[in-house]
């Protein structure tokens, strides 16, 4: 049984005023999501009404939200200032210009966001309460924060992986030849729940096969299997907000000889991102030795993305791997290897990890069967 600990949300909040200080930020302003989630533990969805967290280096937090988000802020281990206001949009002006008082905003001011992140609706809000703000991306003060994970953070993606690879293995016996892509997706999606996923899992899975499989993102369709695809499944499932992403090809029935020779290779590109991938190192070096297996066996034309991208608190997050990143890999980074070779109109291949860096080298989180497995 792996039992999660609840994150020191003080510790996080002394290190982002130490960071803000650092890069002479008087603040930081976040909408809703993973970085929000990350220094307060606090989850709003993005909504109609605004929501709005304060971050001043050394000074209570201070919160914007509608009147009936206030019971989610009782109780918090760490001290808040609370503005709240009702369903009148003409009343929300208002309370943000005295959340802005509050910041002593009636200063000029060098103010953090997430460029990605932070709405039209909340910056209209802002920028009307302190027009003497100037708002700057403090991309770079979070991700340097949120990318090395704590003890905490990798037991929960370890129970991420768990209920990850549990859901396949419990869905690959239903998969025959004439069940469609969406059926197969729509099993998966009911066994990470039911194998203990948060329902908001990080994307709905990607089950694609034969031509479909050529892209890499593609959305299920009806299409049904058909001997001799390359069926390409790719999903996850989060734990305490924290969430794992895999991917794993299979064959249709039966395999020839340019499907597992393309498979061969693709593994063969996998295993050297596992092995490479060490501390001290750049993140762009996976990517080079990765896209250099590809390339040597004749189909680096079919590598089209990069070679992975970091996971933590979402899908998608630094470290990037692709070429020119030369970000050094630090104890506690996450991040996924995934090369593929896609051949369109016919099969893609796709073979996809989850790693963290250690002290001495990696710990691979994921150890699902990588070989072309045959199904149905």
């Amino acid at each position: 049984m792996i039992e999660i600990q609840s994150p020191s949300y003080h510790i996080r909040q002394n290190q982002l005023s130490i960071a803000l200080q650092a890069g002479d930020f008087s603040g930081l302003v976040l909408n809703p999501g993973a970085s929000m989630k990350y220094l307060t533990g606090l989850e709003f969805h993005l909504m109609e009404r605004p929501v709005t967290a304060i971050f001043s280096p050394n000074a209570p937090i201070i919160m914007v939200v509608p009147e009936l988000e206030i019971a989610k802020l009782e109780r918090l281990p760490y001290a808040v200032q609370v503005f709240t206001f009702g369903d009148d949009p003409g009343t929300w002006q208002q309370v943000y210009k005295q959340a802005a008082e509050a910041a002593n905003w009636g200063i000029e001011r060098k103010i953090g966001v997430e460029p990605n992140r932070l709405r039209l609706l909340e910056y209209r809000l802002l920028e009307s309460a302190a027009s003497r703000v100037n708002y700057v991306s403090a991309e770079h003060v979070l991700s340097s924060l949120r990318m090395i994970k704590d003890e905490i953070e990798l037991t929960a993606m370890r129970k991420a992986v768990e209920i990850a690879q549990f859901a396949l293995n419990e869905t690959l016996p239903l998969i025959k030849t004439g069940a469609t892509e969406k059926e197969i997706a729509a099993e998966l999606t009911l066994q990470l729940l039911r194998g203990g996923s948060e329902p908001d899992i990080p994307f709905s899975p990607i089950v694609s096969a034969g031509p479909n499989s050529a892209n890499p993102h593609a959305t299920p369709s009806h299409r049904p299997l058909q001997p001799g695809d390359c069926l390409v499944i790719d999903w996850g499932a989060t734990y305490d907000g924290y969430i794992s992403d895999i991917t794993r090809t299979f064959a249709v029935a039966e395999a020839d000889a340019e499907m597992r020779q393309v498979a061969q290779i693709v593994l063969q590109a996998n295993t050297t991102g596992r092995e490479t991938a060490k501390p001290g190192i750049a993140a762009g070096s996976i990517d080079l030795a990765v896209r250099r297996v590809i390339e040597d066996a004749g189909y680096g034309h079919y590598f089209i993305h990069r070679t992975g991208h970091g996971i933590g608190l979402e899908g998608h997050e630094e470290p990037y791997l692709f070429s020119a990143n030369e970000q050094v890999l630090s104890p506690g980074m996450t991040f996924t290897i995934e090369p593929g070779i896609y051949l369109p109109n016919r099969n893609g291949v796709r073979i996809e990890d989850n790693l963290v860096i250690t002290e001495s080298g990696t710990e691979c989180l994921t150890d699902l069967n990588r070989d072309l497995m045959v199904v149905g």
